[in-house]
């Protein structure tokens, strides 16, 4: 059962926005073996390397009401009490911030945290700076995504470029009714993803944990925050 869901997660179909670059693998390996080995081994392991990486497998939420699914796969790097992107427009007041770092081995689609309504998404330039630091939030090029709750309430989420990502993919756009566990996005080559939580909701995981996009349950709506 294992090795068989292992599998699944390996050869999953890929997303859409590397189809390109297993197109320019293919096209290279083709050429390889009519004009030179060196360029045919080239695109063949840049193919297998676009394959797995753009891999897009599916996942199953859990179904919970109140749930906050985590937003992408990877390594929890910071829980803590942060503002959410100025340009947001969500007032400056800090609330819990959750940051998973995206490895190159990880799943890099972005999937909406909660059923709501997209009310705003903001695009910044910034640097690349390596997205496992926490300074990465406020440096790096990022794209963030305001969410309005069925009971008013926002959150936020945010795609950060990394140190060699150049490519921030979003498909949601403003006004867009979303779902808990529906992909948005992707981001190319190592990344991070930053979820703020609403005002009063504190997280259920820490630092440290692994992460699976649109499964693993982060906090819970309903669960208050201490003072």
């Amino acid at each position: 059962m294992a090795l068989a869901a292992s599998l699944r997660m390996v050869l999953a179909p890929p997303h859409p926005a590397g189809r390109p670059f297993i197109l320019a693998g293919v096209v290279a390996l083709l050429l390889g073996l009519v004009l030179t080995a060196w360029l045919a081994w080239l695109g063949l392991i840049f193919t297998l390397f676009c394959l797995y990486f753009f891999r897009d497998p599916e996942r199953v939420p859990p179904g919970r009401p109140g749930a906050v699914l985590a937003p992408a796969d990877g390594r929890v790097v910071s829980v803590g009490p942060a503002v959410p992107p100025l340009e947001l427009g969500l007032g400056d007041t800090p609330r819990w911030r959750i940051a998973i770092f995206l490895s190159v081995l990880d799943v890099h689609v972005n999937r909406i945290p909660v059923d709501g309504t997209v009310t705003r998404i903001a695009y910044r330039h910034g640097t690349f700076v390596n997205a496992s630091l926490d300074k990465a939030s406020d440096d790096n090029e990022r794209n963030a995504l305001a969410i309005r709750l069925p009971d008013g309430r926002e959150m936020a989420v945010v795609q950060i470029a990394g140190l060699i990502a150049r490519r921030i993919v979003c498909d949601a756009r403003e006004g867009d009714a979303v779902h808990a566990g529906a992909r948005f996005g992707i981001i190319r080559f190592g990344s991070r993803t930053d979820l703020y939580l609403p005002e009063g909701v504190r997280p259920l995981v820490a630092e440290g944990q692994t992460m699976i996009g649109g499964e693993t349950v982060v906090a819970e709506l309903d669960a208050v925050a201490p003072a």
